[in-house]
């Protein structure tokens, strides 16, 4: 067997970025711009290390439990060990408390082994990780200070272990967002090590998701016009040297070169799931919450104190793939339109989480007011016969082929089903569905939060207790 052949990116003036709505596609998408080159992905690896070694003083692995980062953990420490590299190798672990014990087994066991080669920041610190499984909350706390008593684990009992007790990150702000503890810790490492030029080693690929694929065709951050290099702060970077790796890849490689792995995955094997759903990562977000049944029968004792921890578990648990978070077709209550029973519902929310939908709601209101989403020709000749009020306004650069971007003029439809092409049409019923998933960030109508949205989200929550309702006017 051998390792596929890497892709590089085509170079010229007809490669757009594409926007599509489901994951499915990215593979489409790296086939139409794949070039064979005379190298297989293991060597383009080492290729990589070298150059990374010589442009960076400071090297360190953000190291989740999962596959990719097990895997990257290994070709690092190997390659160091190959070419007599002597410096350790800074080792990154965000702990987010809620995981199954196989996991901490695994981290604890690959620490434990590795540490005549590594520095090892095992960080267990209070930080705001997004929740999908509670509309009255948008947050949980991993090893929060004041609910210890219920901790689904205990602090782990090792001297690298970084805690409130324990924390020399002096970057660290108390509960902060999980993604900027992970940021700033990278601020701290360089800081720590001498001040000279940083690198987090990432084990994103880009065939895992569109998000992840298209972040690696964005030149705004490249390190010297490297893709899989990009800028974080000032002397800090991320680096992706598996970006173009394979599922298959990954796997061929942990059995070529007998690495220990996370024994997750072979009991998710068991259970029947597909490598798409084989997730090691924060068991309430929009990504693993319809998997937490898995913990009752892999996990029963992590289970139990999950339920008794976040709030929604056993209902996300119970109702996940259900009507119940829309999970499937929802009837609409009687004597409702999708945007009474939008309405309905945002007045059943707290102040903070209906003005964070109001403000998305207009957001989007306004965007297909006045812009226009790119949309395929069948569908807007279909809109037009259907007899909805829609005029063009130019062409998409964001969508393949160019689409024509179309507004509606006047309100919004209430709902499309009508239309076959409906995914990509808004309504006051895709609304309806981000409130009834408790899907925050409202990704089912193509929003994603950015850094700029989330550093004023945590602003604005620590300078209010609560926000009075907003009339926005919907």
């Amino acid at each position: 067997m051998e390792f596929f052949y890497i892709f590089r990116r085509k170079n010229g003036n007809n490669l757009k970025f594409v926007v599509l709505s489901d994951i499915m596609y990215t593979r489409q998408v790296i086939e139409m711009v794949r070039n064979y080159l005379n190298i297989n992905v293991y060597e383009a690896f080492q290729n990589r290390m070298e150059y990374i070694f010589q442009e960076f003083e400071n090297i360190y692995v953000s190291f989740s439990g999962g596959k990719d980062s097990g895997l990257l953990l290994n070709l690092v420490l190997d390659y160091m060990k190959s070419h007599n590299i002597k410096k350790k190798l800074g080792v990154f672990h965000q702990d987010f408390e809620a995981q199954y014990a196989v996991t901490t087994s695994y981290v604890q066991e690959t620490f434990e082994k590795n540490l005549d080669f590594i520095e090892p920041y095992w960080v267990c610190l209070p930080m705001a990780t997004r929740t999908a499984l509670s509309s009255y909350e948008m947050y949980w706390y991993p090893w929060d200070d004041t609910k210890q008593e219920s901790w689904v684990r205990e602090m782990p009992k090792k001297e690298y272990v970084i805690n409130l007790e324990n924390n020399p990150i002096t970057t660290y702000r108390y509960r902060m967002h999980q993604e900027d503890l992970a940021k700033q810790f990278g601020r701290w490492y360089r800081m720590s090590h001498g001040d000279g030029k940083t690198v987090c080693l990432l084990g994103m690929r880009a065939e895992e998701s569109l998000r992840r694929y298209s972040g690696f065709l964005n030149k705004k951050y490249r390190y010297q016009n490297e893709c899989w290099i990009s800028k974080q702060y000032k002397d800090v970077w991320c680096a992706s040297p598996l970006y173009d790796w394979l599922l298959s890849d990954v796997w061929h490689a942990n059995y070529l070169f007998g690495y220990d792995y996370n024994g997750l995955y072979d009991l998710y094997y068991k259970a029947g799931l597909k490598p798409s759903q084989m997730r090691v990562a924060s068991p309430f977000n929009d990504y693993s919450k319809d998997s937490l049944n898995l913990y009752r029968v892999i996990d029963p004792e992590i289970w139990v104190r999950l339920v008794g921890r976040v709030r929604g578990v056993n209902f996300g648990c119970t109702y996940g793939k259900t009507k119940a978070m829309a999970y499937r077709n929802i009837s609409l209550p009687e004597g409702h339109t999708w945007k009474s029973y939008t309405l309905f519902l945002l007045d059943t929310l707290p102040a903070r989480l209906r003005s964070n939908y109001i403000k998305k709601f207009n957001k989007s209101i306004q965007f297909w007011h006045e812009t226009g989403g790119g949309l395929d020709e069948d569908v807007i000749e279909e809109l037009n016969e259907h007899g909805y009020h829609i005029r063009r306004n130019g062409f998409s650069n964001y969508t393949l082929g160019r689409k024509s971007r179309v507004i509606f003029v006047g309100p919004l439809p209430d709902h499309t089903d009508d239309i076959k092409g409906t995914k990509d049409i808004p309504s006051w019923k895709r609304m309806c569905y981000c409130i009834l998933k408790n899907d925050h960030t409202c990704r089912f109508m193509g929003f994603g939060i950015t850094r700029q949205q989330q550093r004023r989200i945590d602003v604005i929550r620590r300078k209010y207790k609560s926000l009075e309702e907003l009339n926005n006017g919907i």
